[in-house]
């Protein structure tokens, strides 16, 4: 099993340490051409609207959209990550690019600027121990379909969601050494 980071901006090598811990093939993707050697992809955190851009300067936002819609690739956004999925973005900029995979309206920067930046002890559904989260500059789901399950809450809102093969954290599980979100993800990818 392959699973690729989108490797235009963010925490890649972060990411990718935590996939390999987890016994998976880990690619950096920046082409087509590497997408379709995947099963999963992760979209790490950094700048939304600079990686929107990116992915459509690279061609891939139509790849991405065209396989995770048709279930041939499962998607996991983390902070920057989730405001590209997310279906509506309540204070996005104007023309924002956005992959629209989820049926969440999130709200960017939610928890303040860089140096409101925190961690928080969560509760992630199915697992047995809390989880610390890394917050930086993160976004929030402030509303959800009925097809989306709600995987995480801190008392401000939701903060991790699954829809099918899509996965989304406002939080950076990729700055901690606690591996089990891309296990999740990983066990996710295996019914690709």
């Amino acid at each position: 099993m392959k699973i690729g980071v989108l490797s235009v901006q963010g925490a890649v090598s972060e990411h990718i340490s935590l996939l390999e811990k987890c016994g998976v093939e880990a690619l950096n993707v920046k082409s087509i051409d590497m997408l379709n050697e995947v099963c999963g992809l992760i979209i790490p955190g950094g700048e939304s609207t600079t990686i929107g851009k990116l992915i459509e300067l690279f061609g891939l936002a139509k790849s991405i959209k065209e396989r995770a819609a048709s279930g041939n690739l499962a998607v996991f956004g983390t902070c920057a990550g989730m405001v590209l999925m997310a279906y509506e973005i309540s204070d996005g900029l104007e023309n924002q690019p956005r992959l629209g995979l989820m049926n969440i309206r999130v709200k960017r920067n939610a928890f303040g600027r860089q140096r409101e930046s925190f961690e928080a002890e969560i509760d992630f559904n199915s697992f047995t121990e809390p989880l610390t989260g890394v917050f930086i500059r993160a976004p929030l789901i402030e509303s959800a379909g009925d097809n989306v399950e709600i995987l995480a809450k801190l008392p401000e809102g939701i903060i991790a969601a699954r829809q099918g093969n899509l996965l989304t954290t406002s939080f950076h599980p990729e700055l901690t050494d606690d591996s089990r979100v891309h296990q999740y993800f990983a066990e996710m990818c295996k019914g690709i």
